[in-house]
């Protein structure tokens, strides 16, 4: 089965305290079915201070984005730019004289691929 949601996706948040921003995917983690997603859900982080092998200090209070349940999210629909469903459709791809079956996304509302 393929994914619905990628790296580099285009995303909106469709429910929580962060709903109706849109952001691009930067890790998916699907141990837990979780999404990084660009500016949404920034939490502050304190760290420890510590040295690195340079001698540069490190630690303080710095602001990172938390990872949103994947539910929570939904594909932008790049003809619209409103959330839409994400559908799978097979076709037929020749290359080198070798005739392959591969799986497409496409945004079900528009029905333009991902």
């Amino acid at each position: 089965m393929g994914a619905k949601i990628k790296k580099g996706d285009l995303v909106q948040v469709i429910s929580g305290k962060e709903r109706g921003k849109q952001g691009k995917v930067l890790k998916v983690i699907t141990e837990t079915n979780r999404v990084l997603v660009e500016g949404v859900n920034r939490v502050t982080k304190h760290t420890k201070a510590g040295q690195t092998e340079r001698g540069t200090q490190t630690g303080g209070i710095e602001v990172v984005e938390a990872p949103v349940h994947v539910s929570n999210v939904a594909v932008v629909d790049p003809e619209t730019k409103k959330p839409t469903r994400v559908g799978f459709r097979e076709e037929t791809v020749e290359k080198n004289g070798v005739s392959k079956t591969v799986r497409v996304r496409y945004a079900k509302a528009s029905g333009k691929d991902l």
